[in-house]
């Protein structure tokens, strides 16, 4: 029987780059300085690191990249920057120009949705859209926590002071799905949790009101960019309602729910997330306009 190479974290490659002055890190997998690119935006509090499962996979087929956002993981993370979606657009923007990237597949997660806003201001570049419990949220209020967060005192105390026990507490509370949150993935993100990326997730919370990409809905629906919006029934950060409403931005959009999942499916399972996203993915590459012919750039 032939033997098959079966993707492994040992395949990705390990880089830095600079964008609007900041030093960031990227993770990569796959063919090496393609013009398109699968690209992977994390959300808070993690890090290029939770694409590890996906990268390997999606490199096979594809150049696959993921980054890690200011304020997060071994990227800069400077006191004087806004951390604001449209900021992060703009970082967005600027990594991909650094890495020869013209055509990009966005897989998103949480904050990482600000790449919405990159993609809507550069259509000829945006090819595709996979959503992970994150997108562009219609009639959506910031979830308790982000509340607080913009709350002056107790926004400065959650940047300030806190806890491993509070902060466990807090994730297992906003992600109680039956497929908990690894043990090892909240120690990943507690070790990087320091206190300039507490000042970035509560900054991204004040800087960005929940509005913010509802305003760009009508612009990704004249889009119509191929999208898949994968949620967990369980996700108390982001409802499940949303999943469905991904359609108002994305007219054709596949809708996947796990339901035994929270707001981070692609690690608390990400066995079932990647039967989802890995042959979205490749359908989108093996298009190759990404679905575009025929639509508005």
């Amino acid at each position: 029987m032939e033997e098959v190479d079966t993707p492994s974290n040992s395949d990705i490659r390990t880089g830095e780059l600079r964008a609007l002055g900041l030093r960031t890190r990227a993770l990569e997998a796959g063919a090496e300085g393609g013009e398109e690119a699968v690209v992977f935006l994390h959300g808070g509090p993690g890090s290029a690191n939770d694409w590890d499962d996906l990268l390997p996979q999606v490199g096979v087929f594809a150049r696959a990249v993921a980054l890690d956002l200011p304020g997060f993981g071994e990227a800069d993370k400077p006191a004087d920057w806004e951390y604001s979606a449209s900021s992060y657009a703009m970082f967005i923007a600027g990594a991909l120009n650094e890495l020869g990237i013209r055509r990009a597949h966005l897989v998103m997660g949480d904050i990482g949705a600000s790449g919405l806003l990159w993609g809507a201001s550069h259509p000829g570049a945006f090819a595709s859209s996979v959503m992970v419990g994150a997108g562009a949220l219609i009639g959506y209020r910031w979830h308790a926590l982000a509340r607080l967060a913009r709350a002056p005192l107790v926004g400065h105390l959650m940047a300030t002071s806190p806890s491993w026990l509070g902060f466990r507490t807090i994730m297992r509370i906003y992600n109680p799905a039956p497929q908990k949150l690894p043990n090892e993935v909240l120690q990943r993100w507690w070790r990087d949790y320091d206190r300039a990326t507490r000042r970035a997730v509560v900054r991204f919370w004040r800087a960005t009101p929940p509005s913010a990409f509802e305003r760009i809905a009508p612009v990704l629906r004249r889009l119509d960019r191929p999208a898949l919006a994968l949620w967990g029934a369980n996700d108390r950060f982001t409802p499940v309602e949303q999943a469905e409403r991904q359609r108002e931005s994305f007219p054709d959009a596949e809708v996947v729910v796990l339901e035994d999942s929270g707001h981070y499916p692609n690690l608390d399972d990400p066995s079932r997330a990647a039967e989802a996203i890995v042959p979205f993915l490749r359908h989108q590459l093996r298009c190759g306009d990404g679905g575009q012919a025929g639509k508005s750039a």
